[in-house]
């Protein structure tokens, strides 16, 4: 039988899929990130499991990856969900979905909701291309050069971020890519309280400085390519500003390269020729 991966609603119950509804009723295993809350799933949506219901979160995934090929060997089906949206998307099931196509044991999805998505058709930025870094680093400075190396990067970009660390996060949004860059941020999206705001990162750093609550998603315009020659004296003041604004000497560099499409030699030897 096959590994079904599944996505659940990541808000309002009732976007959960008639075939979600089915699987969670018929699986013989259901493989959930936290077993509360898919017990309050199948509350809500009044379907009873048939099945056993097992934990599978990043800390006990790996242990738990043994059994479960042997459950689908066995000719069970396992029924992969997270929390909230679809598995694998910053949440667990890759090793899981990994190890079963090795084994090749057939692996279906059944598509529905994600907060990545779903952010990017009301954002109001362009959504053609685009590339999804998951979860900022907790670490001011991990994520400093994180975002020194992203500045450069022309699709849209999709963030998650706890609340609690979303202003801190815009903040060194526009330390590493202007404070005018364009910005949508998502709260709470599909529940009572949704909330879009889109604003510069500027102003939605602002915002963010008294508070927010929610589960949040962010998304961020890309970079406009600098296409004018550009003389050493102006990288010179621009590295400069950068370290100032917080960056070290070596990710004001590299943030400065990747804007202008250089060499971070170049950069280097512009340092060093005034």
């Amino acid at each position: 039988m096959p590994l079904l991966v599944a996505a659940t609603p990541i808000g309002n119950v009732e976007d959960a899929s008639p075939r979600l509804r089915a699987a969670l009723a018929s699986a013989d295993i259901i493989a959930a990130e936290d077993t509360r809350r898919v017990r309050r799933l199948l509350t809500a949506l009044g379907v009873e499991a048939t099945g056993r219901i097992v934990s599978h979160f990043e800390q006990n995934e790996q242990a738990r990856l043994a059994p479960l090929l042997e459950e689908l060997q066995a000719g069970r089906t396992v029924l992969v969900v997270t929390d909230a949206g679809t598995p694998l998307v910053s949440d667990p099931g890759y090793r899981l979905v990994a190890a079963a196509a090795e084994a090749g044991l057939p692996v279906h999805t059944l598509p529905g909701p994600s907060a990545v998505t779903a952010a990017l058709a009301v954002s109001g930025l362009p959504a053609d291309r685009w590339c999804f870094e998951g979860f900022l680093p907790r670490k001011a400075g991990e994520r400093r050069r994180l975002l020194a190396s992203l500045a450069g990067e022309r699709r849209t970009l999709v963030f998650f971020e706890a609340p609690h660390r979303l202003a801190a996060s815009l903040t060194d949004l526009v330390a590493a890519f202007g404070g005018d860059r364009r910005a949508t941020v998502c709260r709470e999206l599909t529940k009572t309280y949704e909330e879009v705001r889109r604003d510069t990162l500027a102003g939605l750093a602002a915002w963010a400085a008294e508070g927010v609550r929610g589960e949040v998603t962010l998304v961020v315009a890309g970079a406009v390519e600098v296409a004018e020659p550009v003389d050493d004296a102006t990288l010179v003041a621009q590295v400069a500003a950068y370290v100032d604004s917080g960056l070290s000497r070596r990710d004001a560099v590299d943030r400065v390269a990747t804007e202008r499409g250089l060499s971070r030699r170049l950069v280097y030897n512009a340092l060093t020729s005034l």
